[in-house]
């Protein structure tokens, strides 16, 4: 595909990690946020990943200076969408903030460009509805951070054009992204339903005195979660029975019925519960070394995706 410009607008995390997936891709990367300091600390930020990047083949083959290069502070939000195919709104969740920005964005982006929400909860119907392009609106949600973790959920909204999908479903792919293409909207999209549904569990079993913190992780990080890394949950099960799906399901549905009932209880994961959990995790990583064990977990985010890259190609996808 052609490669153009994509203005990111809100340069906070998620917009800093958007840049640097478009940029790495060989998109031209407008950066612009209301704080106008904003957009120049991102930029200090990004130069000091795109090394570790470089160092892990992580850049497509570019350097850390080219990708950089890619990415332009702008101060005025009009410039950063002039030429613009595709706008990444990366805003606070705040439906107010996002239904004033999109306005703006509706107004100031040419009549072509698809306008794309980072929101990971807002449906795309509460903030696109008075617009008078709101065909062309949509959700693009990424887990953070996109350039290492290439799951995206795009979101229509209830009168997104489905050309509009398919533009940046395909827009994302050229990116290195792996799109979620959902068929409409509903509230906790795809990948927060499913990560909500495996936390709720984890707070029920720690509250219930069933298992610790750490067992909980140990479950997840050296169990479910190896298999997971490479294959879904029903990819999964149709190779985890002789016969495939309909055999798993055969022989291990009864399983999972009786243990429903259980799972009707909420938790209230600020309630009791609390108290252990975070007892726990200070107990094995104090307050203090948060910031440190956030880097640890990027470095091996991209040694992770550096060895599935690879082992794509040597052993097959």
């Amino acid at each position: 595909m052609t490669l153009s410009r994509v203005a990111i607008v809100g340069s906070g995390l998620i917009g800093r990690a958007w840049a640097i997936s478009f940029a790495r891709a060989g998109h031209e990367v407008a950066l612009w946020d209301e704080n106008l300091a904003a957009p120049r600390e991102a930029l200090k930020y990004i130069e000091g990943v795109l090394p570790d990047l470089e160092a892990n083949d992580l850049l497509a083959g570019a350097s850390a200076p080219t990708v950089a290069g890619r990415i332009f502070p702008v101060a005025d939000l009009g410039v950063a969408l002039k030429g613009a195919v595709h706008a990444q709104e990366c805003a606070p969740e705040d439906v107010e903030v996002k239904t004033r920005l999109f306005a703006r964005l509706d107004q100031l982006a040419e009549s072509g460009a698809v306008l794309a929400s980072s929101t990971s909860a807002i449906l795309p119907s509460a903030f696109t509805a008075s617009l008078k392009g709101r065909e062309r609106c949509l959700v693009a949600h990424p887990l953070n951070p996109p350039y290492l973790i290439p799951a995206v959920e795009i979101v229509p909204a209830p009168w997104t054009e489905a050309a509009i999908v398919e533009r940046t479903a395909t827009l994302l792919s050229h990116a290195g992204h792996a799109p979620i293409v959902m068929k409409r909207e509903i509230d906790g999209f795809l990948m927060n339903r499913l990560q909500g549904a495996l936390l709720e569990e984890a707070f029920r079993l720690v509250e219930g005195g069933f298992a610790s913190v750490e067992d909980v992780d140990v479950g997840v990080r050296d169990g479910l979660a190896l298999r997971w890394s490479f294959m879904g949950p029903f990819e999964t099960i149709d190779l985890n029975a002789p016969g495939g799906v309909r055999d798993y399901a055969r022989r291990y549905e009864r399983i999972y019925a009786a243990i429903f009932p259980s799972t009707q209880r909420r938790v209230e994961w600020g309630g009791p519960v609390m108290e252990i959990v975070e007892a726990e995790r200070r107990a094995s990583l104090p307050a203090g070394e948060v910031a440190a064990r956030q880097a640890w977990r990027d470095r091996r985010l991209m040694a992770l995706a550096a060895h599935k890259r690879d082992a794509g190609e040597r052993i097959g996808r």
